[in-house]
């Protein structure tokens, strides 16, 4: 992209400059203010005009008058500090967007990535939905529900999963057998490269719709993406994927944090035991105190056993009236596909847990609601063993959730 660079301070132009280096842009950068917009903008015929300053009167009257006359360029201003009338003012004359005085590499990038595929002229892309997958216990079964569901909804859908589990996570071995050229911590190291392309490129490709963009091979790649890199990926996702599946390791950190405040839908994955209930009940207070909502969560018990001592209903009694699903245990036949390196689908649709995540990406798909049990009254004796050990007694005060 042909980007002219305009601000009146020269250090702060060499700094901006710096941030698109890494990029595959044509920069022209140019010392200047209000006046000299409309010259630059019509001897360059840049594909974005990059404004550091102009933040008054004459800046943005100026900026009309290019947005009014080279409706091709597109504007992006950098502002230290914006009201919001004047947001509404920028807007007026034609800003495309407003960004900090000195915005993270990522941020920028990200913005840039925006206009590029209007400029581009693509075809708008409804906003993919983001899903996160997480697990209340090790051991839950979140990265194989995680791509299961992936594969399943690429039946129909383009999917990228993202590995957010950046000490452990292995999602990638779970549906495919080989090793993957780029990681998450590579894009982060080159986040001001990222467009759709690199992103499809540093993807592993499992199916036609399906990939995966995998974990970091080692803690010290991990420690350098931060949740900056994280809003990039996933703000440039969601515009080229119908479905972002997120694996997100454990436990609850700032970085995961981040990227659960960006999705359509959390699956707590649980076990009908009492101690990944117990865990599912810590978590599910951690959300609440991030303001996450009912609709926003829907708790999956991995592994379950109908005729087992603690069914929908208990669950329902000890963590509350959250929507629902289950997923039948078949150890034997997950663990065989886990081993092979590939999707559950090549296993067969005779697999009881394969009609558990058909029937969630169905619900996904179609909008219809979660498979799950009204609540029942309990055996006295369980209903004591699950509040006895999952409330805080010792405090005097009832925990079940509304």
């Amino acid at each position: 992209m042909k980007i002219a660079i305009v601000s009146p301070d020269k250090i702060r132009l060499s700094g901006i400059g710096q941030l698109l280096q890494a990029g595959t842009h044509l920069l022209l950068p140019s010392v200047g203010g209000a006046a000299d917009l409309a010259p630059l903008a019509a001897r360059a015929q840049p594909d974005l005009l990059l404004v550091d300053g102009c933040a008054d009167a004459a800046g943005l009257a100026a900026i009309a008058a290019i947005t009014a006359s080279e409706p091709h360029i597109a504007v992006v201003l950098l502002c230290a500090a914006c009201s919001p009338e004047f947001l509404i003012n920028a807007m007026r004359a034609g800003v495309r967007e407003v960004l900090p005085a000195l915005p993270a590499p990522a941020e920028l990038e990200a913005a840039l990535a925006r206009i590029g595929a209007k400029l581009r002229g693509a075809q708008p892309h409804s906003e993919g939905k983001v899903l996160a997958f997480i697990a209340c216990k090790g051991g839950s079964g979140a990265t194989f529900l995680a791509t299961s569901l992936a594969c399943q909804l690429a039946q129909t859908r383009s999917v990228l999963l993202v590995d957010l589990n950046l000490q452990f996570g292995d999602a990638l071995a779970f549906v495919h057998d080989g090793r993957p050229a780029s990681t998450l911590a590579d894009v982060a190291h080159a986040i001001a490269r990222l467009d759709a392309s690199f992103l499809a490129a540093s993807a592993v490709r499992v199916t036609p719709n399906f990939s995966i963009l995998a974990a970091p091979d080692d803690h010290a790649q991990a420690v350098e993406i931060s949740a900056a890199h994280i809003d990039a990926v996933l703000a440039l996702a969601v515009r080229h994927y119908d479905y972002v599946v997120l694996d997100i390791g454990r436990p609850v950190s700032t970085l995961g944090i981040r990227a659960l405040d960006r999705a359509y839908r959390i699956y707590p994955v649980l076990q009908a035991g009492l101690t990944s209930i117990r865990n599912a009940k810590k978590m599910l207070a951690i959300f609440k105190s991030l303001d996450y909502g009912p609709d926003k969560i829907e708790l999956i018990v991995n592994r379950f056993e109908r005729q087992g001592p603690i069914g929908v209903a208990e669950i329902e009694g000890a963590l509350g009236k959250f929507a629902m699903h289950t997923v039948a245990n078949s150890y034997r036949l997950v663990t065989q596909a886990i081993d092979h390196g590939e999707p559950l689908l090549a296993g067969g649709r005779a697999n009881p847990v394969l009609h558990g995540v058909a029937a969630l990406a169905e619900s996904l798909m179609t909008g219809a609601p979660a498979a799950g049990g009204a609540a029942a009254k309990m055996p006295a004796g369980l209903l004591a063993r699950l509040f006895g050990r999952l409330s805080g007694r010792h405090s005097g005060e009832s925990h079940v959730l509304p």
